[in-house]
């Protein structure tokens, strides 16, 4: 049972890493599962014992991605005295910096860019719609205990503030991803997060 149990969890990886490949390569809605059972080595019935669709497998290459300790960052965040900007700008940097170093990051960010969200593509979506209205709660908390401490300028609201920074981060690493890599993403998008942060400051206004 063990042998068996490590057999199929080798070849769930073997079918991840070549659905990865293909995807990338020729995007989602051009790809079969035929193509990826062929890129992996496997019978199309493996394919099915473990993913029922290519959504399936796209969701899965999603989950894959190791996040940001968003634990330790919710501690930090939620301290009487947290400093919000100095945490919110350290881990967009954190975030731009390891895209910028990880291909198996690029590649998968790249296919979800590309994918086709809807029809029996519409669960990405509903996914990433999910992310992102838990991020944004997130951080218009965060930009809100920023405001209360007096620390956000007048000029933003927390919900205003958040979506910029949400703006920001992913037009940079969409740009960046989908047309050439045209420059340096680390180097600017460090640039981005100083000024905008600079922006947020209540001593912005008043300087």
């Amino acid at each position: 049972m063990r042998r068996t149990k490590a057999e199929a969890k080798e070849t769930r990886q073997q079918i991840l890493l070549a659905a990865e490949r293909v995807f990338y390569e020729k995007g989602v809605a051009h790809a079969s599962m035929e193509d990826v059972a062929r890129a992996a080595g496997v019978t199309r019935g493996a394919i099915y014992w473990h993913f029922a669709n290519r959504a399936d497998l796209v969701l899965e290459l999603y989950s894959s991605l190791p996040l940001p300790q968003e634990e330790l960052i919710a501690r930090e965040l939620e301290a009487e005295n947290a400093d919000v900007f100095g945490v919110l700008e350290r881990v967009g940097r954190e975030w731009i910096g390891l895209l910028a170093q990880d291909e198996h990051r690029q590649r998968i960010l790249s296919i979800l860019l590309r994918c086709d969200t809807t029809g029996e593509f519409a669960s990405i979506s509903e996914r990433q719609n999910d992310i992102d209205d838990e991020h944004m709660q997130v951080l218009e908390a965060a930009f809100a205990k920023a405001q209360h401490q007096g620390r956000l300028c007048t000029c933003w609201s927390p919900r205003s503030a958040a979506s910029m920074l949400r703006w920001v981060i992913k037009g940079l690493c969409s740009e960046w991803l989908l047309f050439g890599r045209r420059f340096d993403i680390a180097i600017e998008g460090n640039e981005a997060l100083r000024r905008l942060f600079a922006s947020y400051s209540a001593q912005a206004r008043s300087g």
